[in-house]
């Protein structure tokens, strides 16, 4: 622990030379003594372009600047429909703080004849927040994600996704068009940084401009790209290839074109390295936007694929991970009013997988130990057209379709104290997605909207084990055989319509009444079949009912909602209330049986506008919850060789109570930016499985539980911006009471979760940059707990003009504990990765040297407790070894 200890001193080191600044502070003011809130003040060295600090005005006209001693200033204060002024200040002999109060005249000049002669980092005009990339970056960044990191309210999450004053981003533009349906995840890790001009964050933002005032826009965020001069009219892009220690290989081209009327984006990406451009949960996340027919509706029927349940791979450090990926995406506008786009993306990839671990069954006193070999397979396509119409500023008509189609197998080979087994898995879901939208602004007090979708999709999964042993008396397999072969053929299709008719009546130009009409409609088919195939090739067919499905299930839902908004200053009341008559019906062992529900669901939003970028904000929501058919068969499936579920066709909807508290604050004055929610969720007569065990094995059903579940959580960031210095501080608390069934015996269970991050970096124009951080993690369970502890650091440092070094720096401290145990499990390891950049200056080519695990680490470890076998894990997952990389980088 002392080496570590001794590098973060060292990697801390350079914070504490920063320079002492002197602080410039002020109020900007107009000739009537008003102060001027947003007014802009650059600070440039005298006689240069060179921009040391700048500062946005609050409320009160306050700016505040950082500046060196011994130098002299240039002032460049402005605001709109002011006089530009200059001011020469200077920092000699000083290291107090100084004071300089500023009056602006109103200029007499027409809009359209001022000249703006220097770019200010951040400009605000209305909702729309726009930075200058090159007022924040070094010139090492090599993604739009590297410039996303820097720019103050902006982070990145660990998946990928960017978050703006604690909100997702749903959609990234460049140049106003999408750039594959906005996903955030591929425009970060693709756009090259060297083309961006401006990022512009469009609060409250929403695609249909008539739609703006009469619904609650507060969560959408979209990022708009601008593009540098030249790159916005030609194409561009870059091709990447690289060679590696143990054949390993990467390859990926990326070509883009952007005009005024069209855009051309292909991306590509083969590589053997672990780096997956697509993962499976890309795949589930790729929604298309912000569209969402029955969003709000107070139902929640979301319908499966049938799917099996796939293994997932682990920060991408699987044993080999093998991608072949490509996508395109364009764009076309032949006229003002009709836009085109749309996307395909192919994905091909391997991924091998190996996993030791050892469980102990506290009410068995027995220890198994297991060993899991895995090669998942995963093959996708998907393919999307839209089209948007805008006749004229009151008509807005979209419509797309979208489809996937994929392949995903797995093959496992486990080896246990108490049984082997090998199993293979197979699923081809093809789906197909349809949404037309309609929204028509009758006139200033008038608006409709109509919102219809339509989903097509059919899956057929396959489940085959060849297992040591068959622990289920249910199912009457042949005893003869050495080993038994059981295979489960499933075949599911699922048609689902959703409409909402909205009419919205302006009572002022502040409030409005919403009345809706909407329905879904829900039709599935499930089929499926378990049978056991002997060593002479014959086949078992079980005709018994239990192990076989023939089921149609029909779900509607018929709803009328009424809704009030109202604005009065800062405060904003939505209530609402919706009634919804709801009808199941299915037919399985040729018994119908049919239900019908009505339920009034209330929800209710309020927000308190502090200021433009403050806010405090409350959203109740009662929400009701309908299993699709899977739930509903009364046949059995095997999940896997030693798991058995069927349905239970009596099952009745949930109840979701949902309230959360959140307050917002970003200021351009102090750079400072503070998210915080507080949430509460408890769940009604919810869908619990009632579980037999039998030994290490389990036969489960749904059923109804009148114990309601319950969770609450806590989330807490706060982030402030300084003249060098980015701070960040975060803080997740989650606490849960949910409870089981198992062996006809009701066990109430609880969890609390917590962990806080704190994090440090420079932000040096020509210096070396460092980030330290700590982060520590707490998990307790009923009969468990652990905790980790993981200081980290990256850095990025330029030298001999053309070199560039970044490398990022992570160890782990972990430690669990069960009730049972007289001693805990400890697991210490560290990842080390870095890159080695040269390019000449208005070079084309780059040439990087990389390392990945430079630890050399074979293994991470997990640890958990099941709560319904009563049963401690501990995991061994192997991961990649060390690995060295060349690659060339030629721009395009």
């Amino acid at each position: 622990m002392k080496k570590h200890i001794s590098l973060l001193i060292i990697i801390i080191a350079p914070f504490l030379l920063i320079a002492q600044n002197v602080k410039l502070e002020g109020i900007i003011k107009n000739e009537a003594g008003e102060p001027l809130e947003m007014a802009n003040v650059i600070a440039f060295k005298k006689g240069t372009k060179f921009l040391q600090s700048y500062s946005i005005t609050d409320t009160k006209g306050n700016y505040k600047l950082s500046l060196e001693e011994n130098e002299a200033y240039t002032l460049k204060v402005s605001y709109l429909g002011f006089d530009t002024q200059d001011v020469e200040i200077s920092t000699d002999n000083t290291s107090e703080n100084l004071t300089k109060d500023i009056v602006l005249k109103e200029s007499n000049e027409a809009l359209n004849t001022v000249e703006i002669t220097y770019e200010m980092p951040v400009k605000i005009v209305g909702d729309t927040i726009v930075y200058n990339s090159d007022s924040f970056t070094t010139g090492t960044e090599k993604k739009l994600e590297d410039v996303l990191k820097k720019l103050p309210g902006i982070e990145i999450d660990d998946n990928g996704e960017v978050e703006v004053e604690g909100k997702k981003v749903q959609k990234i533009l460049v140049e106003g068009k999408a750039f594959f349906d906005g996903d955030s995840k591929l425009a970060t890790q693709n756009i090259p940084a060297s083309a961006i001009d401006k990022v512009q964050v469009l609060k409250n933002y929403n695609e249909v401009s008539g739609m703006r005032g009469v619904t609650n826009n507060e969560d959408n965020i979209a990022l708009n790209i601008k593009l540098k001069k030249g790159k916005n009219k030609f194409w561009f892009g870059e091709v990447n290839a690289g060679i590696g220690t143990d054949e390993k290989y990467l390859a990926k081209p990326k070509l883009f074109y952007y005009s005024p009327e069209k855009s051309v984006n292909l991306l590509a990406d083969f590589n053997n390295i672990g780096e997956a451009p697509f993962t499976m949960r890309d795949y589930f996340r790729f929604t298309g936007g912000l569209r969402g027919a029955m969003r709000g509706s107070g139902t929640s029927f979301n319908v499966s694929s049938g799917g099996l349940g796939f293994m997932t791979t682990q920060n991408n450090r699987a044993q080999e991970i093998i991608s072949k990926f490509g996508a395109l995406n364009f764009s076309l506008a032949p006229k003002k009013t009709l836009d085109f786009n749309g996307f395909a993306i192919v994905n091909d990839s391997e991924t091998n997988m190996f996993t030791e671990s050892s469980t102990v069954y506290n009410k068995l006193n027995l220890i198994e130990n297991s060993s899991n070999a895995a090669t998942q397979g995963s093959k996708l396509g998907m393919l999307k057209f839209s089209t948007t119409y805008k006749p004229t500023t009151n008509v807005h008509i979209d419509y797309d379709i979208f489809g996937k189609i994929s392949e995903q197998t797995e093959f496992q080979d486990v080896t246990s104290t108490s049984r082997s087994a090998d199993t293979y898995k197979e699923e081809k879901p093809v789906s197909l997605n349809q949404n037309f939208n309609l929204y028509y602004t009758i006139d200033d007090k008038n608006i409709f909207a109509a919102e219809m979708q339509h989903l097509y999709q059919k899956d057929k999964p396959l489940y085959n084990s060849n297992a040591t042993t068959q622990p289920f008396l249910v199912i009457p397999t042949s005893d003869t055989e050495s080993i038994f072969d059981i295979i489960q053929n499933k075949k599911l299709t699922t048609n689902k319509f959703d409409a909402k008719f909205d009419y919205y009546y302006l009572l002022t130009p502040k409030s409005n009444i919403n009345i809706s009409l909407g329905t879904t409609f829900s039709k599935q088919n499930l089929n499926s079949h378990i049978s056991q195939s002997l060593d002479n090739g014959a086949i078992i067919d079980f005709e018994d009912p239990v192990l076989n499905n023939n089921v149609d299930y029909n779900f509607s839902d018929v709803f009328l909602g009424l809704h009030y908004k109202m604005v009065s200053g800062i405060f904003t009341f939505n209530p609402g209330v919706s009634l919804h008559q709801y009808t199941t019906k299915d037919t399985q062992l040729g018994i119908e049986n049919k239900e019908n529900t009505t339920k009034l669901l209330p929800d209710v939003y309020a927000n308190l506008q502090l200021k433009s970028s403050e806010s405090l904000r409350f959203n109740y929501a009662m929400s009701t919850q309908f299993t699709d058919i899977d739930n509903i068969a009364e046949g059995y499936f095997l999940n896997n060789y030693k798991s058995l579920t069927r349905g239970n066709k009596e099952l009745e909807s949930a109840l979701y109570h949902k309230y959360s508290l959140s307050y917002f604050s970003f200021s351009m004055f102090s750079f400072t930016n503070i998210n915080a929610s507080i949430n509460y969720t408890k769940k009604e007569n919810s869908i619990k499985n009632n579980t037999e065990l039998i030994g290490i094995d389990r036969i489960s059903y749904p059923v109804n539980s009148n114990l309601a579940d319950e969770t609450l959580s806590a989330f807490f960031r706060y982030g402030k911006t300084y003249s060098k210095l980015k701070t960040n501080f975060s803080a997740n608390v989650s606490n849960a009471t949910y409870n089981n069934i198992v062996n006809d015996e009701l066990i109430k269970s609880e969890s609390l979760s917590h962990n806080y991050q704190a994090s440090i970096a420079t932000k040096f124009k020509n210096a070396p940059n460092f980030e330290v951080g700590y982060q520590k993690s707490f998990s307790d369970y009923s009969r468990s707990n652990s905790e980790t502890d993981r200081p980290f650091a990256n850095i990025e440092v330029s030298f001999l003009k053309n070199f560039i070094l970044t490398a990022d720096y992570s160890y782990y401290n972990y430690k669990s504990t069960f009730e049972n145990s007289i001693s805990e499990t400890k697991n210490n390891y560290s990842f080390l990765n870095a890159n080695l950049y040269y390019q000449q200056k208005d070079s084309k080519w780059e040439f990087k040297i990389s390392a990945s695990n430079l630890t050399d680490n074979t293994f991470m470890n997990t640890d958990s407790y099941n709560e319904i076998s009563d049963s401690n894990s501990t995991s061994l997952y192997f991961i990649q070894p060390r690995l060295w990389m060349f690659s060339v980088k030629y721009n395009l």
